[in-house]
């Protein structure tokens, strides 16, 4: 069943990793149908089954030898009937192929056509290789984050492959989407994960001018220098987290944990390091579920810290369906949420080439046995579909 408000919206992803497949698994949550362009022998680093990628769940995929000029046109039939095209190749690699944005766009003068890197399109190191890590240090994402004294801690790579890379290449593609059905013309999207992660730390930049941040790690208001916003062992060798940053929900922190501390003292530096202490002994003297159980309904803005696997059982969660099991598989939800356009997790990841002939027949595409013979396109069986849809 479709649903989603971007029911009707057609999309073209050229297979990539991180980012792109991100945004493409974030259009298809929303309702679009998202065709993905695979190539013979693959352009994955997943360690698992191509099946058990959830980053392309809700797609359909079909295998094109794009080496030969017979598979390009065919993708370019398929943009001719798209809205979107999303690629995450280095620049100059897709118009090599010949599905640059110019070849595109004599097709399809409506395309959106949005270009996924960690450089960007411009710049001294757009041509070069590099990962997360790499773009979330350029901007000072990475320097912001660690232990005062420490190296810089590593958050995976959500600030820079999916928020400031994918996320974003998901707001430029629908407002340019917006904008071309206003005006009957399409644009090139450049989502760079450099200047997605910058634009993130734009709260950290206002405190840097006003002076409220200092430029090193582990002695800010969000970054575990107050003891009031911290992560703390308890006796079990778990943790909580702590966000108390408002007076009165300090107040009821102090309250719940039953420490005699002036309130009002709270913003006074000087005296951190030894309310730290004070605050990590207390909670060191019971287990998580024991202080789980104490903030119950508090607003002392306290929470235990779980486990990927624990999450799908908190309360708050299950109520919410947060994470979801679909086809055997424990993912999250589609998100944001829609009242009356429910997005849904629709359909597993496709194998790699499963939906070759079906999506070229329903596109309109002619001669799809001759395109199979000849090798331009490959159909392969698809995955078994055990539990399709899963409503948050």
């Amino acid at each position: 069943m479709t649903s989603g408000p971007l029911t009707g919206c057609r999309v073209i992803e050229l297979a990539g990793i991180g980012p792109g497949p991100f945004a493409g698994m974030t259009l298809a949550d929303l309702g679009a149908e998202v065709i993905r362009i695979d190539r013979p022998g693959g352009n994955s680093v997943f360690p698992g089954r191509p099946e058990d990628d959830l980053l392309n769940r809700g797609k359909k995929s079909i295998l094109l030898d794009l080496k030969i000029p017979e598979a390009v046109a065919t993708a370019l039939d398929l943009v001719a009937k798209a809205d979107i095209l999303i690629e995450g190749f280095r620049p100059g690699v897709a118009e090599r192929l010949g599905l640059g944005p110019d070849d595109c766009f004599r097709r399809n003068e409506r395309l959106v056509y949005g270009r996924m890197t960690g450089w960007g399109q411009t710049g001294p190191r757009a041509s070069q290789s590099g990962h997360d890590l790499n773009y979330i240090a350029l901007t000072g994402a990475l320097h912001a984050i660690g232990d005062a004294g420490g190296p810089p801690q590593i958050p995976l790579n959500l600030i820079g492959d999916f928020g400031g890379g994918g996320a974003y290449l998901v707001i430029g593609v629908l407002a340019a989407m917006v904008e071309a059905r206003r005006n009957g013309r399409g644009q090139v999207v450049d989502a760079a994960i450099v200047d997605g992660t910058a634009h993130l730390l734009a709260g950290t930049h206002a405190m840097l001018a006003t002076g409220t941040w200092r430029d090193e790690r582990g002695v800010n208001l969000l970054d575990g220098g107050a003891p009031f916003y911290q992560v703390y062992e308890t006796k079990d060798g778990r943790h909580m987290s702590v966000g108390a940053i408002e007076a009165k929900f300090y107040a009821e922190l102090l309250e719940k944990i039953g420490l005699d501390e002036d309130p009002a003292k709270q913003h006074e530096r000087a005296g951190w390091p030894a309310l730290r202490e004070r605050i990590a002994d207390t909670f060191a003297a019971r287990t998580l579920a024991e202080w789980t159980e104490v903030f119950e309904g508090s607003d002392a803005c306290v929470a235990p810290v779980l486990s990927l696997a624990e999450a799908k059982d908190d309360p708050h969660l299950a109520a919410r369906a947060t994470v979801v099991e679909s086809d055997g598989r424990l993912q999250p939800a589609p998100a944001p949420r829609f009242s009356r356009t429910v997005s849904r997790v629709r359909t597993p990841p496709p194998s790699p080439g499963g939906d070759t002939r079906r999506v070229l027949e329903d596109w309109g595409i002619s001669d799809v046995d001759g395109l199979l013979e000849r090798g331009a396109a490959i159909a392969r069986h698809p995955a078994p579909v055990r539990n399709s849809e899963n409503t948050p």
